[in-house]
């Protein structure tokens, strides 16, 4: 029995002396380790176990680590600059021997051209667009429409001079980018004023404490203009509520120099157009729209289909007979008529026009009957609108009453003769979104029109909000080759307040332009005047 237990007693001091060998093993260990160690500045003991300089020594070196880390981000962004700034010199470099290139005999003059085109040094270039433009000093103009007009603004509104028909003379900026323009401009001005430069001429704190600083409730008003070519000039005013003194910042925004987004060739001598004319009665109307259909689309363009969706049978057959008159003397056959038995509806009308065309993808065009266009315009349809891409929305030049601008001749003059862009003759119809191109996917894909809206006018403004809330590119600009001619309007009584109220604006616009508008409102004035001026004429010549 003695054997075991004694056994068993040195079976645990085996067990103790291999633990007490680990033990001097790992503590020999650490104290090489800590022998090896880097020796510090001071005190040299672990961080965070004894004393208080451990602490601070702990978050310097966490300190110095970050700016090390900052300091090397800096040297990398240098770093990248200079090879942009590189870059940008092998760039100009090329461009100027492309351009010595094409033309061996450059002078004095095309070479400094081409030195401010692509100048060695971005940011001077961008200092000589301030000098360029009239912001220092005044320039010498030949009249006084020679004159580059501001726009004032505060920090909710915008006074502008050149309004067209949409817009007002006071206004909120709707555009994103024009509020998000004049937002970073103020904000910017209140950068420069709370952190003057020295050569702002700003004491530090003027010798009363501390500076005060501005923010945007202390914008009092601004004025802004563009020169096109060198950039947007500011004058921003600032003033505390409790204070008499203004605080005035000038800022510029200039131009850089052009650059090239894409260079392509492309090839629109396939690209057939299907021109849709929803119709109800005006059958005179469609006989003058068919002699220009004929002039532009069968003699000249060649490249066209035409689909006419008519309302009603009220004049159905004379429309029909129209169309075949015209097959017959041009041999021209590219045509569809829809009829719909049905009270009209534009929208419904370009939407049954759409689905009838059964041969795939086709460019369409969203026409009246009161447009009169060119062959450069259909060319410009078949630019501006690319399918998954981009849609059209030209802005139409309307024509005035011809019976008003044209009150001084016996007859007024024929259509071709009227067709100019003058101020007493139409105006630019910016309120208008009827005339449209795009492709026939793209209608289909943003739902077409909404089929609920009926009668006059607000269905093609929602068509238009669809591609604004998509990702395509809407093209908005006014072209010359596309006129409305003219017509008498009414406003029917089923419409809704809002429609009622479009159609009339749209008839007040449609009339005349504000002189002649104002002529017909002074006529009884104008007419004594003139029995008095005849009058007199007489009774001199009689005396």
């Amino acid at each position: 029995l003695r054997m075991p237990r004694r056994g068993l007693v040195i079976q645990a001091r085996t067990r103790w002396l291999l633990l007490g060998l680990a033990l001097l093993f790992s503590l020999i260990l650490l104290m090489y380790l800590l022998e090896c160690a880097p020796q510090t500045d001071g005190n040299g003991s672990l961080p965070g176990v004894i004393g208080e300089n451990m602490g601070k020594e702990y978050y310097q070196a966490l300190l110095q680590e970050q700016e090390e880390h900052y300091q090397n981000r800096a040297t990398s962004l240098k770093r990248q600059i200079a090879q942009l700034k590189q870059e940008l010199q092998e760039m100009s470099d090329k461009l100027k021997s492309l351009q010595e290139k094409k033309s061996p005999k450059v002078n004095s003059m095309n070479y400094q051209g081409t030195k401010e085109q692509a100048p060695n040094d971005l940011l001077e270039f961008l200092h000589s667009q301030i000098d360029k433009a009239e912001v220092s000093v005044g320039a010498k103009l030949p009249s006084e429409y020679g004159v580059i007009p501001f726009e004032s603004f505060t920090s909710m509104k915008v006074f502008q001079l050149e309004m067209g028909l949409t817009r007002h003379p006071e206004e909120k900026p709707v555009r994103k980018d024009k509020r998000d323009e004049l937002m970073e401009v103020i904000e910017a001005g209140l950068e420069v004023i709370n952190n003057p430069d020295e050569e702002d001429g700003q004491d530090e704190d003027d010798g009363v404490g501390e500076r005060q600083l501005y923010n945007e409730n202390d914008f009092i008003e601004g004025y802004y203009r563009t020169e096109r070519d060198k950039g947007t000039q500011y004058e921003l005013f600032y003033k505390k509520m409790d204070g008499m003194e203004y605080r005035h910042v000038t800022l510029f925004r200039p131009f850089g120099p052009l650059m090239k987004v894409k260079s392509e060739t492309v090839d629109i001598s396939r690209s057939i157009i299907n021109i849709i004319v929803p119709l109800a009665g005006r059958t005179e109307a469609f006989a003058q729209f068919m002699q220009n259909f004929r002039d532009v689309c069968i003699h000249q363009d060649k490249r066209v289909h035409l689909t006419v969706v008519y309302f009603g049978q009220d004049g159905l057959s004379e429309v029909r007979g129209i169309l075949e008159s015209v097959a017959r003397e041009t041999n021209f056959h590219n045509y569809t008529i829809v009829s719909l038995n049905e009270e009209f509806n534009r929208g419904r009308g370009l939407d049954m026009g759409a689905r009838a065309w059964e041969k795939g993808e086709v460019l369409m065009f969203f026409c009246d009957v009161d447009i009169y266009f060119t062959a450069e315009f259909l060319n410009s349809c078949r630019l501006n609108a690319e399918p998954g891409k981009k849609v059209f929305y030209p802005v139409v030049f309307s024509l005035y009453n011809p019976a008003i601008v044209y009150a001084n001749q016996d007859i007024p003059p024929p259509v071709e003769q009227q067709l100019v862009h003058k101020k007493d003759s139409g105006f630019w119809r910016d309120f208008g979104f009827g005339m449209t191109c795009q492709y026939r996917t793209d209608f289909l894909t943003v739902g077409g029109f909404d089929l609920e809206v009926k009668g006059w006018g607000v269905e093609d403004v929602h068509l238009y909000r669809k591609y604004l809330h998509g990702d395509l590119i809407v093209i908005r600009t006014p072209v010359p080759g596309l006129f409305h001619l003219w017509h008498e309007k009414h406003c029917a009584d089923e419409l809704t307040p809002e429609q009622y109220r479009m159609c009339i604006q749209s008839k007040a616009m449609n009339e005349a332009s504000h002189s002649h508008l104002g002529m017909l409102v002074f006529r009884e004035e104008i007419e004594t005047h003139l029995r008095k001026q005849a009058y007199r004429t007489n009774s001199e010549s009689a005396g």
